[in-house]
């Protein structure tokens, strides 16, 4: 239910509910990002995505599940859709992407935590 919530956001009117911020169909149009313009830059983007995806020291398989892992620490809902699907097609087992997440999870907190060192410094600093 918590998912839910902070995975949605929704309006009231009328007794109707609105769509949410995220619509999943958006996904779909992600490689028109050119058509308002910047269409030299969007279709630099592409290549450059497709070559840091193609196969090299990493596997595809391998760049997949750290998508997947970046995806839920950058906490963006379409990165999460595709490459959970990404993963799923390329033979990825549930504990796998799971555990990647909580690997992401992981250092995302321990990189919040390890700042706080900055604020003990200067609260030291200042009190001083």
């Amino acid at each position: 239910m918590i998912f839910s919530l902070l995975h949605k956001v929704v309006i009231s009117t009328n007794n109707q509910k609105m769509k949410t911020y995220y619509n999943p169909e958006d996904l779909k149009q992600f490689g028109k990002i050119g058509e308002f313009g910047a269409k030299e830059m969007a279709d630099n983007f592409f290549k450059y995505y497709g070559n840091v995806f193609a196969e090299g020291e990493l596997t595809a398989r391998e760049k997949s599940l750290i998508a997947l892992a970046v995806a839920h620490a950058v906490q963006c809902p379409y990165c999460i859709d595709a490459y959970t699907q990404d993963n799923i097609s390329k033979g990825v087992s549930d504990g796998q992407m799971m555990e990647a997440v909580h690997v992401a999870a992981a250092i995302k907190g321990g990189a919040t935590l390890v700042n706080g060192v900055q604020m003990i410094n200067k609260a030291k600093e200042i009190s001083m």
